[in-house]
């Protein structure tokens, strides 16, 4: 990614060229077809056209194809370089003509779809990229060779592709950025992004901002997904580092360190856009400017030297290049959340926090945010006192609370303030395969940062951990006004009871909530719940275009003869009806539920959209538990409360962390699950984008599992017990466990058997005939695998490698000590011994004599 090189150019077309500024070149990668080819040409001529510019003509791109792999030249585009002149009116409007350009760009690729990128098209910067390793480039392009080819900055990023196959226009750079990193809440991020397009207006772009969307393209990359988010803010008005901190804004809230105006910054910033968090070292320029930053929590490396001849060099490791340490003036790193800026016009490094002061003082942020925004702590609270309500153990039992909830969740949290703590391991049933009706969060996996990813200590890094939440409605990204920090603040998204009451009785000329029943008449049996899912969604479309801006989905109505919509389903719903509809932003999203009861129910219905949760069931057993003495060393019901609270609040920063983020905010709508047994057309519907690699159970079946649950309530003995649960430990009962009692002791049974009369290989037999019939049954999905077997010829055994030699290829995996105890690692390490295999360990392990 360079400057322009006008006298290159200059010295390389047949026609004449304008000023510098007043042409632009379109590198296009266009198919090898030449029918194909030609007809994208003549697409980019006419709207070139069409939008009162001039073609200048078509530059072939010179390659040589002895520097470019094998596999990446069968997939190799034709690259022409396209030179446009500004047309009337643009001449002396650079950033007009800047904008001018992208908006010709857009309608291209739009109408051609995979047919055509353009890897840049500027007045100042260009782009040469390609699937090549960093000594292919300058030979492959030998533009990049010729002593014409003149920049004051290059930018440069070699990668390996994580996140996406590999593809010419995916490679590094972008036509404004290139990132080593991980943008852990692109889902999220895209999401909110095409729910906000609905609400984009510019009086730069004027009726052209119609003529550019979808912003992103489908398919992108998360870099180039980045990248056409910062290119967009860039281009409708604010300056490169004003748009980038936006986007990855560097942990403030707790912070004495940072002035008022910079915190100010940030905190009004948070209403229009949240983080795009993860590990990420973003390098960008606009031709003008050129520098990096680094995500909140520094997970990324970046160096930099400046030469006393004026050099400045910035990247991922020391030494890139071969400076001797005479002719460094100064060096330093790149620090989380800072900024390292070029100004290649003034021709010298912008300090960080001059950088920052500049952009912080535009406007006056920090006094928009303090004077329009509304934290909850000073709302009026509501002195509401709940009446009718059924017996605590009826609602338990309808939305399928256990006595391992009480027991093994609830109880601890109420007494300690954080969860529980287990051993490793979950032999459990898939949801999709037991057969005791599990709530829908359980078919939702937690995603998990891995490989180039790096989770968060989010109890040593705390100062970058975020639980705060803004609900409220949103307004136009491009713009900026006090209005737009009109948003209600909670420092943590789970309301209690008395909370959510208080959010209920909002109505004044800021706020408005309306509540929405998520339950349905049992009498309409289970397509009645497909019918009030529908209902659902008009209703909070109605609302909002009623001016609604805190929608409350409830199901404080189950009873006798009403039966609640899963509330993660019901969330989800709704969340994608609005951004469907264009009109997500217009209002916040509240649960009020009595089925969340565990930190991942909350983190799924965060993930899939909601802005603050009130589990009132959960909040109504805590006050039981302590009214019957059940909770040690507590006897206030509101200590307990809070202590729930606080516990969930805890676990919900575990859950973020582990994929790498660190803010709430970020991790809302950002979907970070698979689903595993529900069926593509609930998923494509309400879940939209959620990766689903089986099939498996639709609406009909969650509605008739709902129904049975509530069958199970209404009508009850008040006396009768909860179900036992057994998911933490086997239970008579309760959920299965590939390890119980049965196959546990047939395991010992063959292992201390003595094998002279067979019995212990009899006993192994069996063991192994029980394991792989509930692998089979109800537990793995492997267990369900058969071999295909039909229409095979067999194998002469002869041709077959004898087992002696086949187990040679065995290894055991590297199990940390701790993990399983030191016989298990000594037993292992002998059995592969003796059988010429592999073993080894992970952490520890080590003989400590």
């Amino acid at each position: 990614l360079l400057q322009m090189p006008h006298e290159f150019f200059r010295a390389k077309v047949d026609f004449e060229l304008p000023d510098p500024g007043r042409y632009a070149v379109a590198v296009c990668f266009l198919p090898q077809d030449d029918y194909r080819r030609t007809k994208l040409e003549a697409l980019l001529e006419l709207n070139v056209r069409i939008e009162g510019q001039r073609v200048l003509g078509w530059r072939d791109v010179p390659v040589d194809l002895e520097h470019v792999g094998e596999t990446a030249n069968s997939t190799r585009p034709v690259m022409r370089q396209l030179l446009v002149e500004a047309g009337p009116g643009f001449e002396s409007d650079r950033d007009a003509f800047e904008r001018k350009l992208y908006v010709i760009r857009r309608i291209c690729e739009l109408a051609a779809g995979p047919d055509l990128y353009v890897s840049s098209f500027s007045s100042r910067t260009i782009v040469y990229k390609g699937m090549l390793v960093p000594d292919q480039v300058r030979n492959f392009f030998p533009d990049l060779t010729d002593p014409k080819m003149k920049s004051a900055m290059a930018l440069v990023h070699s990668r390996f592709s994580t996140n996406t196959f590999p593809s010419w226009p995916l490679a590094h750079p972008y036509r404004v950025i290139a990132h080593n990193g991980e943008i852990n809440t692109l889902m999220g991020n895209v999401n909110w992004m095409r729910a906000r397009e609905s609400q984009l207006s510019s009086k730069l772009f004027g009726l052209d901002l119609q003529k550019i969307m979808p912003i992103i393209p489908p398919g992108n990359s998360d870099t180039a997904t980045f990248d056409n988010v910062l290119e967009l803010l860039m281009l409708a008005g604010r300056s490169l580092p004003h748009a980038a901190m936006m986007m990855i804004p560097e942990a403030y809230a707790d912070r004495d360190d940072l002035p008022d105006h910079l915190k100010g910054f940030y905190a009004f910033h948070s209403c229009l856009m949240e983080p795009w968090d993860g590990p990420a070292a973003v390098a960008f320029t606009d031709g003008t400017v050129i520098g990096a930053t680094l995500d909140r929590n520094g997970l990324r490396p970046g160096r930099w030297v400046e030469t006393h001849d004026g050099l400045v060099v910035l990247g991922s490791e020391a030494g890139l290049l071969p400076i001797k340490s005479s002719e460094i003036k100064r060096l330093g790193r790149l620090q989380p959340g800072k900024l390292f800026l070029v100004d290649l016009e003034r021709h010298c490094i912008v300090e960080d926090e001059q950088v920052k002061r500049e952009v912080s003082m535009r406007q006056p942020y920090g006094d928009w945010y303090e004077h329009n925004t509304v934290h909850f702590d000073d709302l009026a609270e509501a002195h509401v006192t709940l009446t009718g309500l059924q017996p605590t153990k009826l609602r338990q039992l309808a939305f399928g609370y256990s006595q391992e909830d009480e027991r093994v969740l609830i109880t601890p949290m109420a007494a300690t303030g954080a969860e529980p703590t287990g051993s490793m391991g979950n032999d459990n049933s898939l949801a999709v395969l037991s057969d005791r009706r599990p709530p829908l969060f359980s078919y939702f996996k937690q995603l998990f940062a891995q490989v180039t990813n790096p989770p968060i200590d989010s109890i040593r890094e705390s100062i970058v951990m975020s639980l705060a939440v803004g609900i409220g409605g949103e307004r136009n990204l491009l713009a900026e006004t006090p209005e737009h920090a009109h948003k209600l603040i909670l420092d943590q998204p789970i309301l209690r009871n008395h909370e959510l009451e208080t959010l209920r009785i909002v109505h004044d000329e800021i706020f408005r909530a309306h509540t929405l029943d998520i339950t349905w008449p049992i009498a309409d049996g289970p397509e009645g719940m497909r019918a009030a899912l529908a209902k659902l969604c008009d209703d909070a479309h109605d609302a909002v275009a009623d001016g609604v801006n805190l929608l409350i989905l409830s199901d404080r109505q189950v009873g006798h003869k009403r039966a609640p919509i899963p509330s993660l389903l019901a969330v989800a719903a709704v969340h994608e009806h609005l951004v469907r509809e264009g009109t997500r932003l217009q209002t916040g999203l509240v649960l009020e539920s009595g089925e969340p009861r565990e930190v991942h129910h909350m983190a799924t219905l965060i993930g899939y959209g909601c802005g603050a949760i009130n589990p009132y069931l959960l909040l109504d057993t805590v006050g039981d538990l302590v009214a019957a003495g059940r909770v040690p060393g507590i006897d206030n019901v509101d200590v307990a409360e809070r202590n729930v609270v606080k516990a969930i609040g805890k676990g919900l920063l575990k859950t973020i962390s582990k994929m790498g983020i660190s803010t709430i905010q970020s991790y809302c709508g950002a979907q970070i699950f698979e689903a595993v047994g529900l069926e593509k057309a609930l998923i494509d519907r309400h879940f939209t984008g959620t990766a689903s690699r089986i099939g498996g159970i639709g609406i009909d079946v969650l509605a008739r599992e709902t129904l049975d649950r509530h069958a199970g309530a209404y009508p009850s003995d008040h006396d009768r017990l909860l179900p036992v649960g057994g998911i933490y430990a086997w239970r008579r009962d309760g959920e299965h466990h590939q390890w119980n009692p049965d196959t546990i002791a047939l395991l010992q049974h063959s292992v201390r058997a003595s094998d002279g009369n067979g019995s212990a290989t009899a006993k192994y037999k069996e063991y192994a005939a029980l394991v792989n019939d509930d692998a089979a049954r109800r537990a793995t999905l492997r267990g369900l695998m058969k071999f295909k077997t039909a229409g095979l010829e067999p194998i002469d055994i002869d041709e077959v490698e004898p087992a002696s030699e086949i187990v040679k290829r065995f290894a055991t995996g590297a199990m940390s000590l701790g993990s399983i105890s030191r016989e298990a690692h000594e037993t292992l390490a002998i059995a592969m011994n003796r059988l010429g295999g592999k073993s080894n360990t992970g952490e520890g392990g080590e003989d400590p004599v």
